[in-house]
């Protein structure tokens, strides 16, 4: 333990010390310049939205604060004085991971990298704010510290306007992004659900639905949407694979290993949102899901496709006060498999199989600066020896069996507002398909029980 305590000690003091020293005028995201609200007040803590948040990102990332004299500056971190024309930001991610046992049969040093090694997980830049009067966006590029290799990340480009009157208010756009859910106000669905950060070495479980970012940063989408009398929420759209003049939306993503789907698959959400307290509570239950044509081999585009189905069903609570501050999200999806090409070309034991995901989490926030955050994950479903035995160690599932489940325990610390310190521990019940022996190398579950330490810095 002295190798991972010295580390903890040079993430945990060594990291402050150097980002501190920086001034508040460089710690701000550019959409907080650009309206001159704290990140608190759209944001439980960030990732999660608020009420003001989720109304920020209806209008198309377009609320901005008046010009006070003079001209808007071409680019500025300050906190204070007029908005710059071009919203720049940024965050830098430094972490920690340590999985509780790399000592089993099958593993070398290559199963485990970067174990107890401080490392730069990830580096963005974004340019994400407003862009006119009715037109916003948001722009991530990455940069992964671990792979050494950088690439479009979420995309958010909106159109967006609003009607109002004595007995309606209705807000409306259009989004075009590169994630199907990336454009939901919510914080419940797979691209902005917890947890907002995890470590990208530790072993995870293999089986994951369509929607989890089975397509993100691979496929271009066109959604439109609308928020009725701050109740109703409705977004119906489509997506289609990001080549030809839509590569930029997939720039630097291997295109060996991206998804290819045939023809549109359309997108839906639905939700039934109520506010009150003046904003202070908020409650949602909404729908979502997508139905997508996908050629199995990315790099022979013909032929059969398998089809999958998948359909979510969620719910969202929120408090928020200036000094506590609660949320609960639930979210479950289902995705039937229609693998008519997989099961033809014999990798896939049955012609059709079904997935199922269930995600919950609760946080709470004292000060907007101490959160605790407990969540469950686990994803369950048909046995499958051609997709999920792989006969490997550590990532194999020596029964075909995807099931797999954890609890998710999370500290945070924001000594400043734009400053975020999280220790994250993943405790599995069961992973690629059993408690013990899951891999038939003689590796458990808990084997890959994690402890996480992230320093997260936005700029």
């Amino acid at each position: 333990m002295g190798r991972i305590s010295r580390r903890l000690s040079l993430l945990g003091f060594g990291l402050v010390g150097t980002f501190s020293a920086l001034t508040d005028a460089h710690a701000v995201p550019s959409f907080a310049r650009q309206t001159g609200l704290e990140c608190v007040a759209c944001h439980l803590s960030w990732l999660e939205l608020t009420t003001v948040g989720r109304q920020f990102k209806l209008g198309g990332y377009t609320l901005i604060k008046p010009v006070t004299s003079g001209e808007r500056p071409l680019v500025s971190f300050a906190r204070d004085g007029n908005p710059p024309l071009l919203p720049l930001a940024g965050f830098v991610q430094a972490s920690l991971s340590h999985t509780a046992n790399t000592n089993t049969a099958g593993t070398d040093a290559s199963s485990f990298p970067m174990q107890d090694e401080l490392a730069l997980q990830q580096f963005s830049l974004f340019l994400a704010g407003r862009i006119s009067e009715h037109a916003g966006g948001f722009v991530q590029w990455t940069y992964d510290g671990l792979g050494h290799t950088s690439s479009i990340d979420n995309v958010d480009l909106r159109l967006s306007n609003r009607y109002k009157s004595d007995n309606l208010d209705v807000s409306y756009g259009l989004s075009l992004n590169n994630n199907p859910t990336m454009s939901d106000i919510y914080n419940t669905t797979p691209t902005w659900g917890f947890p907002f950060a995890s470590s990208a070495v530790a072993p995870t479980p293999e089986a994951a639905t369509l929607l989890q970012e089975g397509l993100a940063q691979q496929v271009v989408g066109l959604t439109a949407y609308s928020m009725w009398n701050r109740t109703l929420y409705a977004e119906l759209g489509g997506y289609r694979t990001a080549s030809n003049a839509f590569s930029v939306f997939r720039a630097g993503v291997d295109r060996n290993e991206a998804a290819v789907l045939d023809g549109v698959a359309p997108y839906w959400r639905f939700a039934l949102q109520h506010e009150w307290d003046g904003g202070t509570q908020s409650a949602m239950v909404g729908t979502f899901g997508l139905i997508a044509n996908r050629f199995p081999d990315p790099s022979a585009a013909t032929g059969p496709t398998d089809r999958y189905r998948d359909v979510g069903v969620d719910a969202q609570y929120q408090f928020v006060t200036d000094a506590h501050r609660f949320s609960g999200q639930i979210a479950y999806i289902r995705e039937q498999q229609d693998l008519n090409a997989t099961f033809a070309a014999e990798r896939s034991s049955n012609p059709s199989i079904q997935l199922n995901n269930l995600s919950a989490k609760l946080t709470y926030y004292y000060q907007t600066k101490y959160g605790i955050s407990l969540g469950y994950q686990r994803t369950d479903g048909s046995a499958d020896a051609g997709i999920y035995n792989t006969g490997e160690a550590v990532n194999g599932s020596a029964n075909g069996s995807p099931d797999s489940a954890a609890v998710i325990l999370e500290l945070n610390w924001l000594p400043w507002r734009d400053r975020r310190f999280t220790l994250q521990y993943t405790a599995y019940q069961k992973f690629n398909g059993a408690s013990t022996n899951y891999d038939g190398f003689g590796r458990n579950a808990s084997d890959n029980n994690t402890l996480f330490l992230l320093a997260w810095f936005p700029f």
